[in-house]
């Protein structure tokens, strides 16, 4: 009888090196934000902190205008969120399963705008709002946010709608179903999860977008990541755009958990017609 030396696993030893750099990248500063955010004194040439405390948390959300910024953020984010649904989702049904005279032109000009500087675009569109009497107003920096939605809102549920395999919908009208009990029970299960990322996505973005809002809203209107950068331009305080930045952080935690609760779970999989 032969005998088989065993096989041993080799390390990729440069993949592990590349794999702890890359983690080392993304999760380097967020740790040096999350120090900064608890430390009360460091100076250099010291390697930690010196003292470490809640001093700037408290004087940070003693603020009423951080609450105020939040809740516009959150406000704004969830509103062009669902405007964006409401107006993008119809419009990539009908571009994944539709075909119509300048389809094609007509769906590639969403991602043209993303071609060009994004800034030069803002300024021709603030141009444009501050003749419409839009500029410093919420629905000025509504507008401009659900501009920045489209790609994600169109382009990723047309690749959704697109994946949905046609021979399921078939056979759901050939035993009697209508197009909505089709739609609802067939193809909305399997494009849902994708769509949910796009949402989130969405909102996400929406939250976290600064240079329209900072150019259409100012000076009124003032959303979180505005008010973070007036904090550090005009305050030089390290810890106050830490304490920003981990409050920033928290609404996107939350909206990605939800998101893998919904994606991973089996509520898509089992349909929702019940």
């Amino acid at each position: 009888m032969t005998a088989f030396a065993p096989i041993r696993s080799r390390i990729d030893r440069p993949g592990l090196v590349f794999a702890v750099l890359l983690t080392l990248v993304i999760i380097g500063p967020l740790l040096v934000v999350a120090i900064w955010a608890f430390t009360e004194i460091w100076r250099y040439p010291n390697i930690i902190p010196q003292q470490f405390g809640f001093r700037f948390w408290g004087q940070t959300l003693g603020r009423p205008d951080v609450w105020n910024a939040l809740m516009l953020s959150l406000q704004l984010s969830t509103v062009v969120t669902l405007l964006s649904a409401l107006i993008c989702l119809p419009a990539a049904y009908a571009f994944a399963r539709m075909r119509f005279p300048g389809r094609d032109i007509l769906f590639f000009s969403f991602l043209a705008g993303y071609a060009f500087p994004k800034f030069g675009l803002l300024v021709a569109i603030a141009a444009i709002f501050l003749q419409l009497h839009l500029v410093g107003t919420f629905w000025g920096v509504l507008l401009i946010q659900l501009v920045g939605t489209l790609m994600f809102m169109i382009w990723i549920p047309v690749a959704a709608f697109q994946a949905v395999d046609r021979r399921m919908e078939d056979a759901a009208r050939d035993v009697g179903a209508g197009p909505l009990r089709v739609f609802w029970s067939i193809t909305l299960p399997q494009a849902g999860p994708t769509i949910a990322a796009a949402l989130i996505l969405s909102f996400v973005g929406t939250f976290y977008e600064t240079e329209g809002a900072w150019l259409i809203g100012a000076p009124g209107i003032r959303t979180m990541p505005v008010l973070m950068i007036s904090y550090i331009n005009n305050q030089m305080v390290v810890q106050y755009g830490a304490v920003l930045s981990i409050l920033l952080w928290v609404p996107s935690f939350i909206a990605l958990m939800f998101a893998r609760r919904i994606i991973g779970g089996d509520a898509f999989a089992r349909g929702l017609g019940g």
